[in-house]
């Protein structure tokens, strides 16, 4: 006999405390249900339930056994649930958390794509420049740029940016261009103030040395559109990631400020909340940003 068939009708009678009920749980005759459970004491040479003509119960042994018996079943349960859902098409809400740079510049672009080649799937990106928490707040998913700080949650690496000091030729022209990080004392910065830390800039000196500019901002915006912005006008030096400030570099709108300075690279990642399988909607959708991203990065944007 299927091993299976004998747990699933040993714990079913310890969940309904007796054979009739047992077997009308499980859509099967009363002695069916007994003869696998004999079967199951026989192949295992020991008591698993005591009988009595009012009740059923197991044994100590029968007990331990149960415990064990239910977590199979429970996973090979889950195991048949996450075929059928591996297997069903894509659909349902997707709620998504996003930086709104990112999102607007590129996300936003991009998800006319998706929602015509996944029909069954509605959409709810959600911009802002906050850190959410995914599972209280409701996502089933994230897209994050630099250092993950929730190893708890399951990430798949999109591509990459950089960040560089840029301001525009105008402003190099009025007030000079830096030589080095020090210099930075003497210009006009531009600060992004919904980072945490925002007028610390974290930058990296030719010998490798790690350096810390603290300095007031002339400028600070909680959005990294309107730095780029102030940068194109002439106001300051910003420090921004390459998919905001790329095309405005080819133009010639602005220029990098240190070149000499080693550049640092920051992940582009999907997060989402650990578990034993993904949901086909939330799937289908990072495949679809890794496959959109291809291309991207560091500095290709």
């Amino acid at each position: 006999m299927d091993r299976l068939t004998e747990m699933e009708a040993f714990a079913t009678v310890v969940d309904q405390g007796g054979f009739t009920d047992a077997a009308k749980k499980m859509g099967i005759s009363k002695s069916a249900v007994s003869k696998h459970v004999s079967s199951l004491e026989a192949r295992l040479g020991a008591r698993l339930l005591n009988r009595t003509t009012r009740r059923v119960s197991p044994t100590e042994i029968g007990l331990a056994y149960y415990d064990r018996a239910r977590r199979v079943l429970n996973d090979a349960g889950e195991a048949d649930a996450l075929v059928t859902s591996m297997q069903s098409a894509p659909s349902g809400l997707l709620r998504i958390s996003v930086a709104t740079d990112f999102g607007v510049n590129h996300l936003s672009p991009v998800l006319g794509t998706f929602l015509s080649e996944f029909p069954d799937i509605t959409v709810n990106m959600v911009l802002n420049n906050r850190y959410v928490e995914l599972i209280s707040e409701g996502f089933d998913m994230a897209v994050r740029i630099g250092e993950l700080e929730d190893s708890t949650l399951r990430a798949r690496k999109l591509t990459e940016t950089t960040r560089r000091m840029i301001a525009s030729p105008a402003y190099f022209e009025q007030y000079g261009r830096p030589e080095k990080i020090d210099d930075l004392n003497d210009h006009k910065l531009l600060h992004y103030s919904n980072q945490a830390n925002s007028a610390v800039w974290k930058l990296t000196a030719p010998s490798g040395e790690k350096r810390q500019v603290r300095t007031a901002g002339w400028l600070t915006v909680n959005d990294g559109q309107s730095l780029l912005n102030a940068c194109v006008g002439g106001l300051g030096i910003a420090y921004l990631p390459s998919f905001l400030y790329a095309d405005a570099m080819r133009k010639g709108l602005v220029e990098e400020a240190i070149p000499d300075l080693p550049v640092e690279t920051q992940g582009i990642y999907a997060v989402y909340p650990p578990g034993r399988f993904t949901q086909p909607k939330v799937r289908a959708f990072i495949d679809f940003l890794a496959h959109a991203f291809a291309d991207k990065g560091p500095n290709d944007w």
